[in-house]
């Protein structure tokens, strides 16, 4: 198997895991959102040391703790993926799983948008076509429902300064993730803490399943990142651009058929507008990438 096609199976079992992580979380619906990512942050940790240990990383690791601004920058991040975590993880749980499908399905336009505040990169005018019926789609759901997607625009805006932060520092995923869960275990290790001592703790209480879902929420968590860093550092970057719609589409699909969430009229129009949003943005980004391509190759000698 060549390395592309190595990198092509690594992104998409990723995004498979993170498309059906909701049948994952659904059985963690009496166990509160904090116990739970506070779980997520610790096995992730000891997970994350533990591979970065056998991978002969821990050089790596010590050197970026040891740059200061590194960990002010990935404190941050670890502030904003936990929050993510925890919109995510409260919207499974309550039903809000057609929602937060909506939420990653605009997170691209979301990085598009940061990218030209905050990077001053340029548009085309497809592009701001895409952008603009993506935004429509929003308004249209927020005036049809009576208030904003927050669910949605809360993972897509959390996820997408996450990525923007991360995209700009020279820090592999595997470190930095290991980074950002060392600067959150103190915290998640104290609430867990308080509550056995309230006697409201979930692991070991609660029987044998969820204690080994929560264990192993840590892994599950490292394991998807790692293989998504893995077939992105192989892969075109617009090849991943448009992998990365299985998720949100598997999302989708486990709350319309395995948790029966409602799907009307009203969110099949708004989910229309965005889904066109996002045909024109992935179709302009592949001409685009496969023209740079073509330039390339009359370039070369």
């Amino acid at each position: 198997m060549t390395s592309a096609n190595k990198g092509f199976a690594a992104a998409v079992t990723a995004f498979v895991i993170w498309g059906v992580f909701p049948l994952y979380l659904h059985p963690l619906h009496a166990v509160s959102p904090f116990q739970v990512i506070a779980n997520r942050i610790i096995w992730s940790c000891v997970f994350v040391l533990l591979w970065t240990a056998l991978r002969g990383e821990l050089p790596m690791l010590r050197a970026a703790l040891a740059i200061r601004s590194v960990v002010w920058r990935l404190a941050v991040t670890a502030v904003l993926i936990t929050i993510n975590w925890m919109v995510y993880v409260w919207a499974v749980a309550n039903g809000h799983v057609v929602e937060s499908s909506l939420g990653y399905f605009i997170n691209p336009l979301v990085n598009v948008l940061l990218g030209v505040a905050l990077l001053s990169e340029r548009l085309t005018r497809t592009q701001w076509t895409a952008v603009g019926l993506a935004a429509a789609g929003v308004t249209y759901l927020t005036v049809a429902t009576g208030g904003p997607p927050w669910v949605a625009l809360a993972l897509a805006f959390s996820f997408g300064t996450y990525g923007l932060i991360r995209k700009v520092m020279k820090v592999d995923s595997l470190p930095g993730l290991a980074i950002e869960t060392l600067l959150l275990f103190p915290f998640a290790s104290g609430y867990l803490l308080w509550c056995e001592s309230a006697g409201a703790g979930a692991l070991g209480h609660t029987g044998p399943a969820i204690a080994a879902l929560l264990l192993g929420s840590g892994p599950v968590t490292a394991i998807a990142l790692f293989l998504f860093a893995y077939g992105a550092r192989r892969l075109p970057y617009s090849t991943v651009g448009v992998l990365q719609y299985i998720a949100p589409t598997l999302q989708l699909a486990c709350g319309v058929f395995v948790f029966h969430e409602h799907f009307g009229r009203v969110r099949a129009v708004g989910f229309a507008l965005i889904w066109a949003a996002l045909l024109i943005y992935a179709a302009e980004g592949l001409w685009l990438s496969r023209r740079q391509q073509r330039t390339f190759a009359r370039a070369a000698p």
